[in-house]
């Protein structure tokens, strides 16, 4: 078996680059409703939701007496001292990268230090609010180059299905956040729920994981519905950022190193668990209990699995 230190950084490689996309993402989001007229009162809640999706809010708060959207824009890209900014969680990756250099394809190596050296050269000064958008699109170009040169250059042994493992936990956890992260913070008030803005976030956050044309296309002429994003988010294994899909590529990342060892642990049960339980959820039920409470859930046995894998394969 892989010695622990090297399936650590496998795994955290890959997830700390998953991470760096997901911030740019949510940092997209908080962006883009923010540029919505600020006519309706109460609903300028825009970068705190970023920063609790983030779970950054108070490390920010310890740092800064005042929300604005400038302020935690740098708080999450350049802050060295914020360990979730975008800068922080490269630099991470990159050395957890260097770390099992010769585990790597040239491929991977490259566009990961590529990605560092270049984003080093980035000057917070310069990222004026109409370059940030560019700016995301390049974190998320960048780590799909990386993502794409694991899937397409890497044998599929161990050091595969170390990186796919934190790749997919980190996906998971992501966009459960940022799916709560909408239904409970962004619009507290039900009376609300069907307005102009509550469309308008629901399309939001579809773009902000990539899955808009998607959602239009698998729900044709049904408009956004909480019900159904919620839905295309948690239960479709068509859509590559659902939780469904993410723990189905779990699993077959743990049923690779299964094949690989001989071996079969309680992990395996776990995530299969996980996923039969997704693969068989049902919206109803899910909202009847509490979609909140839910998805609560699901982040806390998902960081429980990770932790359990860590143990598991001998890593922190």
């Amino acid at each position: 078996m892989m010695l622990g230190r090297t399936a650590a950084s496998l795994f955290w490689m890959s997830r700390y680059m998953e991470r760096a996309e997901n911030m740019a993402r949510l940092l997209e989001v908080g962006h883009r409703i923010s540029l919505m007229p600020g006519a309706i009162e109460g609903h300028r809640d825009e970068w705190r939701s970023t920063l609790l999706s983030a779970a950054s809010e108070q490390t920010y708060s310890n740092k800064f007496d005042t929300i604005t959207g400038p302020q935690v824009a740098d708080f999450l890209i350049f802050d060295e001292s914020n360990p979730s900014s975008i800068r922080s969680i490269i630099r991470t990756a990159r050395n957890n990268g260097r770390a099992v250099r010769t585990a790597l394809t040239r491929d991977v190596w490259e566009s990961i230090n590529t990605t560092w050296n270049e984003l080093v050269a980035v000057k917070a000064s310069e990222l004026t609010p109409d370059r940030l958008p560019v700016f995301l699109d390049w974190v998320k170009q960048r780590s799909m180059s990386f993502r794409g040169a694991v899937l397409g250059t890497m044998l599929r042994n161990e050091n595969y299905y170390f990186s796919q493992l934190g790749n997919f936990i980190e996906r998971a956890d992501n966009t459960a956040r940022i799916l709560d992260v909408k239904y409970f913070i962004l619009l507290p008030k039900p009376s609300d729920v069907g307005s102009d803005i509550d469309t308008h976030q629901w399309g939001q956050i579809l773009r902000s994981v990539s899955a808009h044309r998607a959602y239009r296309w698998f729900y044709r002429n049904s408009g956004y519905k909480p019900w159904l994003v919620a839905e295309f988010l948690i239960l479709r294994e068509e859509m590559p950022r659902s939780l469904l899909f993410s723990s189905a590529w779990i699993c077959t990342a743990l049923a690779g190193l299964s094949a690989l060892h001989s071996k079969r642990y309680s992990v395996h049960d776990q995530a299969e668990e996980t996923r039969d339980r997704l693969r068989n959820g049902r919206m109803e039920d899910i909202f009847q209990s509490g979609l909140h409470e839910y998805l609560q859930h699901f982040i806390l046995s998902n960081n429980q699995l990770s932790r359990d894998i860590g143990a598991t394969y001998n890593f922190p």
